[in-house]
């Protein structure tokens, strides 16, 4: 098992693992017990825990509402794709027997050297019913909904803050060797702005179209303040409601594996879905991290995908005086801990907002780790996370624990 010397025994006491989405970005910090922003979960009664659950819950709602044509629940209220199942490993025999029974092949894509075929369902065949006759027919393959991924945290208009992606009192730094190269998967980047004059955006996706948006960009934003100068940043939203699809995201590290950055920063969180572990597991394989927010439904909440993949580092955020947010989610999918509140981030008005959230605190870890790796290295890996773990500041128990990993790390 990967990173084993640091691993520790912990006790799930009464805390489930996730299974989240927040709505696209831009939003407004919630308003009511989520709104101060420096509030901790020390601080926090059982209405704000409450919240950040209903908070999200409504955004989906709202997804789903808005574009019904196109974006249906699963069984457990998570969106995904209408009539879209996605399949791996599916035998010629399979195809064909499914395309006589109604089923349309929609397109392919590959990552790591594995398939990904989108199926369209059968007319008048529920979305459900089309995937369990799928894994009837065909036991050996794959077979999942098209879950949508969508983003973890919050950007408010342009005000003061305790720190700024310009790097003017920034409160974390990186290594700084010659050249760090990061992979970002995200919503798409506005790389005009400022705080991209003096790095290299590489963009993919939407064709030959750009879409900025104010997650992507902000996101971007402080991988770069945290050393990354040239971002390889892939944008599987594109401004479509369906953005941000199991297929889109599948596609979105297969170019990233081309590519061969080292580490792959996902501020994006969705159920469990047995493909995109497929393909998320195949890249960590080859060498590559593959850094995630570990979601924003509170502390009790069920683990959020990808974060809660074996050997994906998950990360938690906390405010300026390293408390944990109360919307952070805790479990053994919590590797490090970074600043995610009372801080700002690139705007799409070429200033900078503030921002909150798990997503924010992932490209301070990407970062970091990025800088001891070129390309990918299964070795170079795993002793990248032994040594940042070595030098996090605890914040909780010794060791390892389930609300700061093995630590806060990225600050002076």
């Amino acid at each position: 098992m990967r990173f084993a010397n640091f691993t520790v025994a912990v006790a799930l006491t009464g805390i489930s693992c996730t299974a989240q989405a927040q709505i696209r970005l831009p939003l407004t910090l919630p308003t009511g017990p989520l709104s101060p922003v420096s509030q901790s979960l020390d601080a926090a009664g059982p209405r704000a825990l409450d919240a950040a659950g209903e908070w999200r819950h409504r955004q989906i709602s709202r997804l789903v509402r808005d574009n019904k044509r196109l974006i249906e629940t699963d069984p457990n209220g998570e969106p995904m794709v209408r009539s879209e199942i996605i399949a791996v490993g599916m035998s010629e025999e399979t195809l064909a027997w499914a395309r006589a029974r109604g089923f349309l092949v929609e397109r392919e894509t590959t990552a790591a050297d594995i398939r990904l075929i989108v199926l369209k369902a059968p007319e008048r065949s529920a979305t459900r019913n089309a995937l369990r006759d799928l894994r009837a027919a065909d036991p050996q393959g794959l077979y999942d909904y098209n879950h949508i991924y969508l983003g973890v945290g919050a950007t408010a208009d342009d005000s003061p803050g305790a720190a700024s992606a310009d790097g003017s009192e920034r409160g974390a730094t990186a290594p700084s060797p010659a050249h760090i190269r990061v992979g970002l998967l995200d919503t798409g980047v506005d790389s005009t702005h400022p705080a991209f004059r003096d790095s290299k955006i590489h963009g993919w996706g939407c064709g030959t179209h750009q879409v900025p948006a104010a997650h992507g960009t902000a996101v971007a934003s402080l991988l770069v303040a945290h050393g990354g100068n040239e971002i390889f940043a892939a944008d599987v939203y594109c401004g479509s409601p369906t953005g941000g699809s199991v297929d889109a995201i599948v596609a979105a590290l297969g170019w990233l594996s081309e590519q061969a950055v080292p580490v792959i920063n996902v501020s994006l969180v969705g159920p469990k879905n047995v493909l995109l572990e497929r393909v998320v597991g195949a890249l960590i394989t080859r060498g590559h991290l593959i850094v995630a927010a570990v979601g924003n439904d509170g502390p009790a909440a069920p683990p959020l995908y990808p974060a809660a993949y074996p050997d994906v580092v998950g990360v938690t955020a906390v405010d300026a005086h390293r408390h944990v947010l109360i919307e952070a989610e805790r479990g053994p999918q919590v590797m490090f801990a970074a600043q995610g509140a009372d801080l700002k981030a690139a705007s799409l008005e070429h200033g900078y907002a503030e921002v909150r959230g798990t997503s924010f605190a992932a490209p301070t870890v990407a970062a970091l780790l990025a800088a001891f790796s070129s390309a990918p290295d299964r070795h170079a890996a795993d002793a990248a996370v032994d040594t940042l773990a070595k030098s996090a500041i605890h914040l909780g128990s010794a060791g390892r624990d389930l609300t700061y990993g093995f630590g806060l790390v990225g600050v002076r």
